[in-house]
């Protein structure tokens, strides 16, 4: 299998799971904004900054309103929106017909263009909630097609490689989401802690909810929602598919398949052994936001590893 063909076959996973959890945590806030009482306020801006696209929102709005922050992560032509996730996802697709079942290229590319004509409508509250899950549903019956006719070799091994990397990433992404401060104390009174946690979990709830965890989560931790089970479950739950030991272990099975895997597994197993060496309860104490971000940092490296030994040219 040529170097340029598994880049690609591995981008356009990634890109399609980032379109869809890039929905699905468009998704938690708006939900959110439904569920808490009027006068709490979301930290926008904290959203832009759990994808890593702080600088460039900064530097096109001027305030991080809602409008603003929906528009640039939904629609906007910029590189990071669901539409231009998708807009590669079909390039990298279109690219690699020859090794890829055509009833998915199609749909994928029927996809990019039901969000080109309507994601811009999904600014406004109204047609949003209708609009992402139609992406996300577009993207997971997309996934299952691909899952169900490619045959399990190099190209199907490197669309799990790119779908589980990007789901784990995502997934930190989405705990930052609830360990942010995202939940400011309700205007115009001094809150007490004890007010405000039915909204924290509320939050959680919908975090769990934005990775279709809930009812898994409430089969496995039999306690009510909170914010250590939560973390918890979604880091180091082995059997759920979006939890990030889940991803971790399903690439260390991947990469037995491959050959020259070497750097690249000891990559995995060292940020394995940190997620699972996690005290969640301590972090959570002290700040969860140093440990998300060396996880993130850690995961960007078997990405790396990934690039330099099967795409990049041999010096």
């Amino acid at each position: 299998m040529l170097s340029r063909v598994a880049e690609r076959v591995y981008w356009q996973a990634r890109y399609l799971e980032r379109a869809e959890n890039m929905a699905r945590l468009l998704n938690v806030f708006s939900t959110l904004l439904l569920d808490l009482p009027p006068r709490t306020k979301l930290g926008w801006h904290s959203l832009v900054e759990i994808t890593g696209t702080d600088e460039a929102f900064d530097a096109k709005y001027k305030q991080a309103l809602e409008r603003n922050v929906i528009r640039f992560l939904l629609s906007d032509n910029n590189g990071y929106s669901v539409l231009d996730m998708l807009a590669l996802t079909r390039e990298n697709a279109r690219t690699t017909r020859e090794i890829m079942p055509m009833e998915a290229f199609e749909q994928i590319n029927n996809l990019y263009f039901f969000a080109k004509e309507n994601l811009a409508n999904g600014v406004a509250r109204g047609p949003r909630h209708e609009l992402l899950e139609k992406i996300i549903a577009s993207c997971q019956q997309i996934s299952g097609l691909m899952a169900g006719s490619m045959s399990r070799g190099a190209a199907y091994s490197f669309v799990r490689l790119g779908r589980s990397l990007e789901r784990a990433d995502m997934t930190t992404r989405i705990v930052d989401v609830g360990s942010g401060n995202l939940l400011p104390a309700l205007s115009g009174a001094d809150v007490l802690p004890e007010v405000n946690e039915p909204y924290e979990n509320t939050l959680w709830m919908n975090i769990l909810r934005s990775q279709s965890a809930y009812q898994m989560y409430r089969q496995n931790v039999k306690h009510r929602v909170n914010a250590e089970d939560v973390v918890k479950f979604l880091l180091q739950d082995e059997e759920f598919p979006r939890a990030v030991t889940h991803a971790l272990v399903t690439l260390t099975k991947v990469l037995g398949k491959l050959p020259n895997n070497t750097k690249v597994s000891k990559q995995v197993e060292k940020t394995l052994r940190i997620v699972r060496q996690g005290k969640i309860d301590q972090l959570l104490d002290r700040g969860l936001l140093p440990y998300i971000d060396r996880l993130q940092l850690e995961i960007a490296m078997i990405h790396q590893e990934i690039a330099k030994t099967w795409f990049l040219p041999n010096k």
